[in-house]
């Protein structure tokens, strides 16, 4: 390709991403143009329904709306396909045939790359072309590159997240307006931080797919959405968020990726689950819808990436960070890096996962209680850090903080606490994180 000739961008979906994806490529045409090179321009945007109002759409770009997706993709005069539809299927179908027509990809495809990654990378690695994917995770948040180029001579050794805005913004609320679960719920759908049909954020889909894709790059294994350990914050309580505040932490959904060692050798651990962390840990500043990543290497130390995980301009940012790359690469006739996963290790089941639990337990209020609380902890090789009872008679809890011990473990100590004639009931089990 000649310096002087435009680089032509498909563009699949005009949501609210994909609209901003093409106001900016218009609106910084100019600049665009002398980062890359060449011109870049919109060659057309594919919608299911184009007949659709959307803000902020020029008339020239409505010009270019088409409802043939695959026809867009496999034209030959593309060099870019941006991917904003999100799900699995057409957007596999139609990157699959971009890359296979000789276009390189850029895309926010987190489920996707999730789910079938290595299956786009070896299309990508056959056609020559690239395969991009930053806004993937974090939106706006710079983490994805990092992982995969600037820390690409280190070893990463744990990647700790918020990654899901939706959830932050709820348990926050939950934490600063003492707030419970549904009602905070509510004014994030009110506020349009959650969808009508929150089930993907509140129950850790979203932030799942993310993890696996965060500790594939971090630790070069190929790790999938049902590799990583999920849990959501449905059944997150205010008596949970209370009795994190007293013991000086807040409660936050976290995906943890992390280097684990076990007798056969080094593996991986990924989990997304809500949890408490320190009021002192840098992730329990990090409040309303924004994400934030920690990540811990062995020569860089710890790295902390933080802003808005979510919308249409933050998102688009990312896209067009990728895009300026990838244009540059092709006008190189270079290829970015690409799937990593020489390390191969296995991924450790989630029984196996070390870390410390909060456990409340409602109880009978009469002696001899917390001596066989005890015993049964100590019978699960559970060890005890602190307990303390809440409430007399009737509304006695005891409230049980663990030293660190296996999830494995921590359930048969549960189920064994559940079938105590004096336990009315386990009211809640939070995992602990971080630093005490």
């Amino acid at each position: 390709m000649a310096t002087n000739s435009p680089l032509r961008v498909a563009l699949l979906g005009c949501g609210v991403v994909g609209s901003q994806v093409a106001r900016l490529l218009e609106e910084q045409a100019v600049d665009l143009e002398a980062r890359v090179g060449a011109p870049v321009e919109l060659a057309g945007i594919a919608v299911r329904r184009p007949e659709l109002v959307r803000d902020g759409l020029s008339v020239a770009n409505r010009a270019l709306l088409t409802t043939d997706a695959m026809g867009l993709v496999t034209r030959d005069d593309i060099d870019v396909v941006v991917e904003v539809i999100g799900g699995i299927e057409p957007a596999r179908s139609l990157i699959l045939a971009a890359l296979e027509h000789g276009a390189s990809v850029v895309t926010a495809n987190k489920a996707l790359l999730a789910e079938d990654g290595p299956t786009l990378y070896a299309a990508a690695e056959n056609s020559g072309g690239d395969l991009y994917y930053e806004a993937a995770v974090a939106g706006a948040i710079p983490i994805l590159r990092p992982l995969r180029e600037s820390l690409a001579g280190d070893q990463v050794t744990r990647v700790l997240g918020i990654v899901n805005g939706t959830t932050n913004y709820i348990l926050d609320q939950m934490h600063t307006s003492n707030k419970g679960y549904d009602d905070a719920l509510e004014e994030a759908q009110r506020l349009g931080y959650a969808e009508a049909d929150p089930t993907a954020d509140v129950e850790g889909f979203d932030a799942a797919a993310k993890a696996a894709i965060l500790a594939s790059l971090a630790f070069h294994t190929r790790v999938t959405a049902s590799d990583v350990h999920r849990e959501g914050i449905s059944e997150v309580t205010a008596a949970d968020v209370r009795s994190a505040q007293e013991m000086g932490c807040v409660v936050k959904l976290l995906a943890i990726c992390a280097l684990v060692d076990t007798p056969e050798g080094p593996a991986v651990s990924a989990r997304v689950h809500p949890a408490m962390i320190p009021a002192t840990h840098p992730l329990a500043n990090v409040g309303g819808a924004y994400n934030a990543v920690f990540v811990e290497s062995k020569a860089a130390g710890q790295l902390m990436f933080y802003g808005p995980g979510a919308g249409g301009s933050p998102t688009a940012s990312a896209v067009l960070g990728d895009l300026v790359t990838v244009a540059r690469n092709r006008l190189s006739q270079v290829r970015g890096a690409g799937e990593s996963a020489y390390a191969d290790l296995p991924i450790v089941p989630m029984g196996s996962t070390q870390t410390r639990y909060m456990v409340q337990i409602d109880v009978d209020d009469k002696a001899g209680v917390l001596a066989e609380i005890a015993s049964t902890f100590a019978k699960h090789d559970v060890s005890i850090q602190t307990v303390r009872q809440e409430g007399r008679g009737d509304d006695a809890v005891l409230v049980v903080v663990s030293h660190r011990a296996s999830d494995a473990d921590l359930a048969a100590t549960v189920a064994n606490l559940q079938a105590l004639a004096f336990v009315r009931e386990v009211v809640s089990v939070l995992r602990v994180e971080g630093d005490q």
